[in-house]
């Protein structure tokens, strides 16, 4: 028998092997309509639709086509973290007539720096121009030191070594990382400023049955000093108004310990929270938990109907009380894995949440006592130009910092099987990450990217973005009346931002970042 098969040559091999398919195709599986009607032939369709995301990202669509983040974008994030020429010649190859392009309107003579300036030592040097907390009188107030920080992402959702990447990056970068609402886990203490983020299912601060816990939530202040600031989940752009179910298969020993949950079991999240019912008794728990932990408290939402948001600004206004800062997400979606329903429909765009919320608490006179932290593919500085003119005073990338640590968009983060070892608890996957080197690369990111604002805003004719209003920013509307400025547009005027020099904000005792913690200490 081995000399018979000895003698088989391999074509022939190979028409054996066929032939096999063959038969399973036609006679053993009903499963699939084409490959029984087309036996072999009808398998190349299954391999294209397979690898039809990666055909189309590499070598079909055009620079500018993708989403959520086109080829441009994605090459200007990659060159930007790793210090390489992130400029383009011959012009742009944007089609600058297109809906929703943005033109900032540069002065006539530039803002020109002074010597001694903070950002001749360092151009990339950009606070916030608000500190969170102040208004409030809560005991430990918070400048942000970069207006662009790591938006909130679970360690779970996140492999370890990409959690550690962030949060070394965003300590060299005096950034801060928001721990999404998987826990404070320890790849989050590698010396960054962390916002500690928790929504409905209260992980890392939850009792057994699942409800909040005030003493955990203590306990984990207490001992964590650079957990600067607290953040409530209501809601997120990927899925609104939706809960979640953490399965059993997913929870390690590691993941179970930090979220406080039980391992060999599901986990559910619900849409809503069990700490509060309604806005007064959310205006209640942030209350509580700025009293009990000193920190600045501040709520995150992706934008919907403004009834209740309503009713949280007139409640601020009589009470004087209320939350610290607010982030807005996009309903455009993010990291989040969600139904399309949800992702593609569930809650408004960045550009008219924000809008919509802003001009509430505008008319209430309440803008000046709150950190607006904005949440929706605003990692780019033009971008970031307009949100700060239309009323932001930091923004979070999620996305966007995932893609300066090695993050291809394949867009697989729910399946565990991301290739760049971003999104997965795959031991191989994310043994491919070098937290020393990704570490570095976030950090240019956040420096290159403040460093093209500074400049941007110098060009402008100011000396902090903060200083933008809404007539600095032109946008394409509609064929009649191709670019509209931004107060024209969305039907408000952003209330000035009170700022003298960024010497001043250099200066701050409560200016976040480890450089200047180890000068305030």
């Amino acid at each position: 028998m081995i000399e018979f098969l000895g003698q088989i040559s391999w074509w022939m091999w190979i028409i054996i092997a066929l032939v096999i398919v063959a038969i399973r195709d036609i006679f053993f599986q009903r499963a699939h309509t084409i490959s029984h009607n087309f036996p072999i032939i009808g398998h190349f369709r299954y391999i294209l639709e397979k690898i039809g995301p990666e055909l189309r990202q590499y070598l079909i669509a055009n620079n500018r086509e993708e989403l959520p983040f086109n080829r441009i974008e994605r090459g200007w994030i990659y060159a930007s973290a790793k210090q390489e020429n992130n400029y383009e010649g011959f012009g742009t190859d944007r089609d600058i007539y297109a809906h929703q392009h943005i033109f900032i309107n540069n002065a006539m003579m530039p803002y020109k720096i002074p010597e001694n300036h903070a950002n001749i030592e360092d151009p990339s040097f950009l606070p916030c121009a608000k500190v969170m907390g102040l208004y409030n009188n809560r005991k430990k107030p918070y400048r942000p030191a970069s207006v662009i920080n790591v938006s909130a992402m679970s360690f779970g959702s996140l492999s370890a070594k990409a959690v550690e990447s962030m949060n070394k990056g965003v300590q060299m970068a005096d950034a801060y990382h928001n721990t999404g609402e998987g826990g404070l886990s320890p790849y989050h203490s590698h010396g960054g400023d962390v916002i500690f983020h928790f929504g409905t299912g209260y992980f890392g601060v939850r009792n057994d049955d699942g409800t909040f816990s005030m003493e955990k939530l203590i306990k984990l202040v207490n001992d964590n000093p650079f957990v600067r600031a607290i953040e409530i989940k209501l809601s997120q752009g990927a899925k609104p108004g939706k809960g979640g179910v953490l399965p059993a298969a997913k929870i390690s020993k590691e993941i179970a310990e930090v979220r406080h949950v039980p391992i060999g079991k599901d986990v559910l999240s619900p849409p809503n929270h069990s700490a509060f019912k309604d806005v007064p008794e959310l205006l209640q728990f942030i209350e509580d938990i700025a009293k009990k932990t000193g920190l600045p408290v501040g709520i995150k939402a992706a934008i919907g109907k403004l009834d209740q948001w309503k009713e949280l600004a007139e409640l601020m206004k009589e009470t004087g009380k209320g939350p610290d800062f607010i982030t807005v997400d996009g309903g455009e979606g993010g990291t989040g894995a969600a139904p399309p329903s949800f992702a593609d429909h569930v809650s408004l765009p960045w550009v008219y949440g924000f809008s919509d919320l802003y001009k509430l608490f505008k008319d209430k006179g309440l803008t000046e006592r709150i950190v607006f932290v904005g949440s929706g593919k605003l990692g780019f500085p033009a971008k970031a130009a307009m949100a700060f003119a239309m009323g932001v005073d930091c923004i979070n990338v999620a996305r966007e910092a995932m893609m300066s640590i090695g993050c291809i968009q394949a867009q697989i983060c729910h399946t565990n099987k991301c290739p760049s070892g971003v999104a997965t608890q795959s031991k191989w996957l994310q043994s491919g990450i070098d937290p020393t080197l990704k570490s570095a690369r976030l950090a240019q990111y956040f420096k290159t990217f403040r460093k093209e604002l500074v400049e941007i805003t110098h060009a402008s004719g100011y000396e902090h973005p903060c200083q933008y209003q809404m007539n600095d920013i032109d946008i394409n509307v509609d064929d009649q009346h191709l670019s509209k400025e931004l107060d024209n547009t969305y039907m408000y005027k952003k209330v000035p931002v009170p700022f003298n020099s960024m010497q001043e904000l250099k200066d701050c005792k409560y200016l976040g970042g480890s450089k200047q913690l180890t000068e305030h200490a």
